[in-house]
């Protein structure tokens, strides 16, 4: 996760697009996580194939650019990842024109990038591990209730998925919360 740094690696507060890359990959984790695990009646997880597209897909990704511009790798890189798998898993969601076995690996290999970031976030403090280490499981497990059609694990992905999303977006007001208030208004680590 970006964060303020001081010395040489600073950087304007105004260049910093993290924020707005955490609030979207937040918004969207949540709304698929619950939507995924089923408890809101006479919806399923098509119906966050709107916002993913939108606010996970071309916002994520524009927050992405905008990190590389500014300097911070690890960000861009998340984002614009992230915002590519939203994209693409929204134009394709409910469609499964390839079969599961396609849906399944498709969220395999995205895992991939998932355990990417958590690897490189493990330094990056408690709040990015769990963001992207429970995208990891969540994605992972999707994946494998996706394959063999397990509507309790694809159930337990959408929780993951859920909290991953709660902790990203709570990441993001911080960040604003602090940077508003000018002090440690909210815990960020």
């Amino acid at each position: 996760m970006s964060s303020d740094a001081t010395g040489a690696n600073a950087r304007p507060a105004a260049l910093d697009a993290g924020p707005l890359g955490y609030l979207a990959l937040g918004l969207t984790l949540l709304s698929y996580g619950l939507l995924q695990t089923g408890i809101l009646h006479h919806t399923h997880v098509t119906d966050a194939a709107g916002l993913a597209h939108l606010v996970g897909g071309v916002a994520l990704f524009i927050a992405g650019l905008w990190q590389f511009r500014s300097g911070d790798t690890f960000s861009g890189t998340a984002f614009t990842g992230l915002g590519a798998f939203w994209a693409v898993w929204a134009a394709g969601v409910g469609s499964m024109a390839g079969g599961r076995n396609a849906a399944g690996l498709f969220l395999l290999l995205w895992a991939l990038l998932a355990l990417t970031l958590t690897a490189a976030s493990w330094q990056a403090g408690l709040f990015s591990r769990a963001v992207y280490g429970l995208l990891t499981l969540a994605m992972l497990l999707a994946a494998f209730g996706t394959f063999g059609s397990s509507d309790g694990l694809l159930k337990a992905a959408g929780w993951l998925a859920a909290v991953a999303g709660l902790i990203s977006w709570y990441w993001a007001t911080a960040a604003l919360t602090n940077s508003g208030w000018g002090r440690a208004a909210l815990p960020m680590k």
